[in-house]
C-alpha cells in the first residue's frame, strides 16, 4: 500500500542547497558554456575523487535539521511521519555519492532522493508529494511557482556564522503580499501608489485576501501544529509574518489568517522598518520573501529565499538566468 503522506509536511530540497556544493558547481561551469560534455567529465572526475571529504552546510541545512528534529513527538500510535525530506538532484546516483556520505555521516534521516543525471527534478515533485521545494536553480523554481505544483523558493547564498536562536523550535518567517497572499494588493500598490494601497485595503479589510503561492504551506504547517502534543501558542512550530504593511492595511491581514484558521505566532507591521533586522531578532530558520530588495540584507544574518512572480505576472521580470548549466 502505497504510504500516505497527506498529512506529513514534505521538503524537497536540492543537494546546492542543503549543502554548499559551489566548488564543485563553479568546476561544471567553468567548461558548461564552451563544451558540455568536457563540462560533466571534469565534474565527475571532481566528485568522484572527493567522496569522502565533508560538504558545509547549505542554506537550507538549519531548516531541514531544525523540520527533522520533529519526528520525535510523533506519537507512538501514529503510522504517519510528521515531517519527510527529499533529496532532488540533478547529480547522476554516482556523481551524489559525496551526497549521501555526508546525510549518513550527519545522521540525518533522510530515506528519499531523486537523482536524475541532469535532467530537471521538477516533474517528480508531485510524485514524491513535496509541499515546499527549496533550490538553488531559478528555472526549476520559476517552473513550480507557474505550474502551481507546490511553494518553492530561490535559496540565498547561506548567511555567515548564522546559529539558530532557539534549539526546540522551527522558527519560519514569512512575507504577506506574493508569498502567503495574492499579489493583487501588492499590484494597486505598484501601479497606483500607497495612498491607493491603503484605501484599498482599508476599505476590503472584511474581505479575505485570495490565496498566495504559500497559502497552502502556510495551511500545512498549521496542520502539524495540531499533531503536536503541545498548544499552538507553545508550539515548536513557530510562525512569524514580516511584511512592509501598515496601519491601516493590517486589519485586512489579521482577518485573512483567521478566515483560514491559521494561528501566527507573531506578526510585524513594519511601516519602512528594515525587514532583516527583525528576522535577525526573531532568529528564523528561514526568511521567504519576493523582492530582493528586503532578501538581500536578511540573507546576510538569516538563511532566505525568493519567492518568484508567475511568470505571467505584470510583477514578473525576468533576468537572464544566472544557473543555466548548474549541477544540483
Amino acid at each position: 500500500m502505497p504510504l500516505d503522506l497527506s498529512q506529513t509536511l514534505v521538503i524537497g530540497i536540492s543537494a546546492t542547497a542543503l549543502f554548499d556544493l559551489a566548488e564543485a558547481d563553479a568546476v561544471f561551469r567553468a567548461k558548461f558554456a564552451e563544451d558540455r560534455e568536457t563540462a560533466v567529465a571534469e565534474y565527475r572526475a571532481y566528485m568522484l575523487s572527493r567522496e569522502d571529504e565533508p560538504l558545509a552546510d547549505g542554506t537550507g541545512m538549519h531548516l531541514v535539521k531544525a523540520l527533522l528534529a520533529l519526528n520525535k513527538y510523533k506519537a507512538p500510535d501514529d503510522s504517519k511521519p510528521l515531517v519527510e525530506v527529499v533529496v532532488m538532484s540533478r547529480n547522476s546516483p554516482e556523481t551524489g555519492i559525496r551526497v549521501f556520505n555526508n546525510i549518513r555521516s550527519r545522521q540525518l534521516q533522510i530515506s528519499r532522493h531523486a537523482f536524475t543525471g541532469g535532467e530537471s527534478v521538477v516533474p517528480y515533485l508531485d510524485a514524491f508529494d513535496v509541499d515546499l521545494f527549496l533550490t538553488t536553480n531559478v528555472r526549476d523554481a520559476q517552473r513550480v511557482i507557474d505550474a502551481g505544483t507546490c511553494a518553492a523558493a530561490i535559496l540565498k547564498d547561506p548567511p555567515i556564522d548564522f546559529a539558530p536562536l532557539r534549539e526546540d523550535q522551527v522558527r519560519i518567517a514569512f512575507d504577506g503580499d506574493a508569498v502567503l497572499f495574492d499579489e493583487s494588493s501588492e499590484i494597486v500598490y505598484k501601479t497606483k501608489g500607497i495612498d491607493e494601497f491603503y484605501a484599498n485595503e482599508d476599505g476590503k479589510k472584511d474581505i479575505p485576501m485570495p490565496e498566495g503561492p504559500y497559502a497552502t504551506l502556510l495551511q500545512k504547517l498549521s496542520n502539524l501544529q495540531q499533531r503536536l502534543p503541545f498548544s499552538t501558542a507553545f508550539s515548536p512550530i513557530h510562525i512569524a509574518i514580516v511584511t512592509a504593511r501598515s496601519a491601516p492595511a493590517e486589519m485586512r491581514v489579521i482577518k485573512t489568517l483567521r478566515h483560514w484558521g491559521i494561528y501566527a505566532n507573531e506578526i510585524f507591521f513594519l511601516g519602512g522598518v528594515e525587514k532583516a533586522k527583525v528576522v535577525k531578532a526573531f532568529g528564523a530558520h528561514v526568511f521567504f520573501d519576493d523582492q530582493d530588495l528586503h532578501l538581500d540584507p536578511a540573507a546576510k544574518f538569516v538563511p532566505a529565499g525568493r519567492v518568484p512572480y508567475k511568470s505571467d505576472s505584470p510583477l514578473f521580470v525576468g533576468p537572464p538566468d544566472p544557473t543555466i548549466g548548474k549541477v544540483e
